[in-house]
């Protein structure tokens, strides 16, 4: 799909607002309603949208801590990377996985009440999983969110 110049406008716009209405944005891109919302239909039937997200502010909700992880498994095959995203994916502390190349074989995105809810997380939950060897920690100071190259 090739996407023009309003096409881009439209996603950079339902990037920042999803929840914002077609009347709004249309306006917004000098578009009729209509054609906006006919074009916002296209890019989802396309697979350019995926979908819609509510985006909460994980302090607010009583998660003050976000920790990225490095997890480099001990035995590499193909049985021990389902059973790790099989188990990884029941602790709902961790937010996203990520398989990677690198260092390590997974990163993860972690978020945890405090500082000693995030070591019970890690000694309990993930340390136990099978075939985690090496783990890395990273401690989220701060965090600018920024819309992709659209």
């Amino acid at each position: 799909m090739t996407l023009d110049d309003h096409d881009r406008m439209i996603l950079k716009a339902l990037q920042q607002d999803a929840a914002q209405p077609t009347t709004q944005l249309a306006a917004k891109l000098d578009l009729s309603q209509p054609a906006t919302w006919r074009r916002i239909r296209r890019l989802q039937d396309a697979g350019v949208i995926t979908g819609r997200q509510l985006m909460l502010n994980a302090e607010k909700v009583g998660f003050g801590v976000t920790v990225f992880l490095g997890v480099k498994l001990a035995t590499k095959g193909r049985v021990s990377l389902d059973d790790f995203e099989r188990a990884i994916g029941a602790i709902p502390e961790v937010q996203s996985v990520d398989h990677v190349l690198g260092l390590y074989d997974y990163r993860l995105r972690v978020v945890a009440r405090d500082l000693a809810d995030f070591e019970r997380v890690l000694r309990r939950r993930i340390m136990t999983l099978p075939g985690v060897g090496d783990v890395e920690a990273n401690v989220l100071l701060s965090e600018e969110r920024r819309p992709g190259p659209i």
